[in-house]
């Protein structure tokens, strides 16, 4: 099975960010909206899928900032460079800090909605 890049199908800044990708970046991965995969089969929760971008291959489950990073690597040039750089600290952190920040705020960035808000603590979003 080659990677599998999961984000947030309702999500329209999500999903603006996942068309950027298809069209400018050449990846492996095949690219779902949690909301149609198989996550049981993915090894990963609802919740987690929910939280963040996941990039699930062989080699494990990776989340948010270092799925963007796996993402640029496997995109070859001129990509995989910051994505290497986004691997290690310090940069690794500021890239999570970042992640985060721009995923707690999604509902407002441009191409976001309403749906693009994360639950709150403790909630699940339902379907």
């Amino acid at each position: 099975m080659g990677p599998v890049l999961v984000f947030d199908g309702d999500c329209g800044f999500c999903t603006m960010c996942v068309r950027f990708i298809q069209r400018r970046m050449r990846t492996r991965a095949r690219i779902t909206a949690w909301q149609f995969a198989d996550l049981a089969e993915l090894g990963v929760t609802r919740e987690r899928a929910q939280y963040e971008l996941l990039w699930i291959s062989e080699r494990g489950v990776y989340g948010g900032a270092q799925a963007v990073a796996k993402l640029l690597i496997d995109a070859g040039l001129p990509w995989s460079p910051l994505g290497l750089v986004l691997r290690l600290p310090p940069m690794r952190w500021l890239g999570h800090g970042l992640y985060r920040l721009t995923a707690n705020n999604r509902s407002r960035l441009p191409g976001g909605t309403p749906a693009c808000a994360l639950p709150r603590d403790g909630q699940t979003l339902q379907r």
